[in-house]
């Protein structure tokens, strides 16, 4: 069952900020993959320690995609607690491993962290509700506002939007009621 609600709204389109979204700026330094499994290892050895600390288990795993280093864990029974309501303790998580990255590397990294597979699943969640909303919005002509969302869940339904011909999607207000607006094209 998916969390998000939508309301219709009748605004013009200039009421929508012509911003896309992605995470963290910058893009793999010089060296690519090797650099990303260093930042990897680093992040890893920094979860590590955060579970010993716990005392939860969970396996570490790492994985380099799309110029990102990927950190995942799963397995362990408390993960859960880790990942918090909408992912808020996730996301928390996920900007102080990318710190202890940087303070070994000196580099803003752009590492993405998933736990018990949340990201995973809430990543097919939102590309079906970008798509459904786009194909609503196609079909009434009326544009669409979704509730706030961080930068992961904007870009997903920002690129499940674009999947939809005849519509498009931008995004409106600031940080953290920063929210996606699908509305039929020109």
């Amino acid at each position: 069952m998916m969390s998000e609600t939508i309301d219709t709204i009748d605004a013009d389109k200039d009421d929508v900020t012509p911003e896309t979204d992605t995470e963290a700026a910058g893009e793999p330094k010089a060296g690519g993959d090797d650099i990303l499994v260093q930042e990897g290892d680093i992040a890893g050895d920094y979860l590590e320690r955060l579970l010993d600390l716990l005392d939860y288990d969970g396996d570490i795993d790492l994985d380099v995609e799309a110029g990102r280093a990927i950190v995942s864990i799963d397995g362990g029974e408390d993960l859960e607690k880790l990942v918090g309501p909408r992912g808020t303790v996730l996301e928390a998580l996920q900007e102080l491993t990318r710190l202890a990255v940087q303070q070994e590397t000196g580099s803003r990294s752009r590492l993405m962290l998933d736990i018990a597979g949340w990201r995973a699943d809430r990543r097919e969640e939102l590309k079906e509700l970008g798509r459904s909303t786009a194909e609503s919005v196609l079909k009434s002509g009326e544009r669409v506002r979704l509730q706030p969302m961080s930068p992961f869940e904007r870009k997903v339904v920002h690129d499940a939007v674009a999947t939809v011909s005849g519509v498009t999607s931008e995004s409106e207000g600031e940080d953290p009621k920063r929210r996606v607006v699908i509305f039929p094209e020109a």
